[in-house]
């Protein structure tokens, strides 16, 4: 039989944050499958990431750039393509792409039950489009598939994770492989209280853990905020060893893959006003394990991967045929040719219309004079970043105006115009900074 799929999502977990210490479970499984160092969002912000992993596409070809736009009623999501080859399917937490971003007008399931048809095509269902407004880090709500409220109390992490095992466990096609969506609200922040939530009986284990060298020479909340981000994140871990407790109970372990990231990862507002929306690695760079039974390799895996990467990887595992649509190039099919990327591909909205690519060595962005929240992209950018990321990976210097760098500026700028051509953009016009950016 081909393997069960199972996707176990955070959101905004820095990449440093994948250690024996905090996450012991995912540590665990990452020795026996394999530890990528180098994985990176395609978009650092919640709805678009997710838009992508739906669609195989880059945010803009799907026309999810920002959060608040609903999937297009025609888009094939990844239940469609596991449905239609004999999975089963199941997608459990937070889903942010049923609502409308403009009040009053659309579509709005922000705190009521997303519709069947705009679940995407999963046949098994507990969710909440914003599940940060029915919940907080503890109590809350969710819907199942045909619209009943269910409530739970406890741990807002705990619950999600519950509803995945009770999946497991009822399952009445045990005949049938399936692929099951986990996307998990925290880290994240909780909007409406402005702080992070992190398990209670944890938090004071981390308030004396290490600030992190990118963020401790800027100005953010960091030191108020990062024990119960850190809290969040351990009760993540201690639920995906939960997890694969219940796999191998039910002795499917051995025939299971999983696959664990992040949408995106965290400034703590020392690049900008919030948390993400920034071309910096503590905004794009992710943590990403592959393990389980079914993928035993004992690696780490140094090569740039890309969220983009992930929908075609899902459908290689599962034997089914890519389609040519997707933009990503599947982390096994890579692995059987021996091939790798050059770089990786990053949109930026909300913040700025921002594009930039972050190769071995270098990270490098630009971004439009337009307000971000106003256009999706822009025929001319000029240069805003760069960085030289083996001598500075803190990214405390900001080379974009030093004339030493003016043939790099130059060849970066070829490859991130050849990339935003291969996302459907026009060729762009890319200019000289403006100002000198400090950051």
């Amino acid at each position: 039989m081909k393997p069960n799929i199972i996707f176990y999502f955070s959101d905004q977990q820095r990449w440093d944050t994948l250690n024996p210490e905090i996450m012991p479970n995912l540590w665990q499984l990452a020795e026996e499958g394999t530890r990528f160092t180098n994985s990176f969002t395609c978009q650092p912000v919640c709805g678009p990431a997710r838009a992508c992993l739906q669609s195989g596409k880059y945010a803009t070809q799907c026309e999810c750039y920002w959060n608040g736009v609903p999937l297009k009623d025609d888009e094939k999501t990844l239940a469609d393509h596991f449905n239609e080859n004999g999975y089963d399917t199941a997608y459990i937490g937070k889903w942010h792409l049923a609502s409308d971003r403009i009040p009053k007008i659309g579509r709005h399931y922000e705190k009521t039950a997303v519709p069947k048809e705009l679940q995407g095509g999963y046949k098994y269902w507990r969710a909440a489009d914003v599940l940060e407004f029915t919940s907080h880090g503890y109590d809350g709500y969710v819907f199942d598939e045909d619209g009943n409220k269910l409530e739970f109390t406890g741990y807002r992490a705990d619950a999600i994770n519950d509803y995945a095992i009770e999946y497991i466990n009822n399952r009445t096609e045990e005949d049938k492989p399936f692929f099951m969506f986990v996307s998990q609200l925290e880290p994240h922040h909780q909007n409406d209280h402005g702080c992070f939530e992190g398990f209670k009986e944890t938090v004071d284990n981390y308030k004396k853990y290490p600030i992190p060298e990118d963020l401790s020479f800027l100005k953010g909340n960091y030191k108020k905020e990062y024990p119960d981000y850190l809290s969040a994140i351990n009760r993540l871990d201690y639920n995906v060893g939960k997890l694969v407790d219940t796999l191998k109970e039910k002795g499917i372990y051995d025939n299971t893959v999983i696959i664990y990231t992040s949408d995106h990862g965290c400034h703590f507002k020392t690049r900008n006003l919030e948390y993400k929306r920034s071309c910096h690695e503590s905004a794009t760079h992710t943590p990403l394990v592959i393990g389980g039974g079914a993928y035993k390799k004992g690696t780490v895996d140094d090569r740039l991967v890309s969220l983009i990467d992930l929908p075609p990887t899902m459908l290689d595992f599962a034997e089914i045929y890519v389609p040519s649509t997707y933009a990503g190039i599947s982390i096994l099919e890579q692995e059987k040719k021996g091939t790798k990327r050059d770089n990786v591909f990053i949109q930026i909205s909300e913040s700025q219309v921002g594009r930039a690519i972050r190769t071995e060595k270098y990270k490098y962005s630009v971004r439009a004079i337009k307000s971000g929240f106003l256009g999706k992209n822009s025929n001319v950018y000029y240069e805003d970043f760069l960085y030289d990321l083996d001598n500075d990976p803190n990214e405390k210097m900001n080379l974009v105006k030093d004339k030493n760098f003016k043939e790099i500026r130059k060849k970066l700028a070829k490859q991130l115009s050849d990339e935003m051509e291969k996302a459907w953009e026009k060729k762009p016009k890319i200019r000289p900074a403006i100002i000198k950016r400090k950051k």
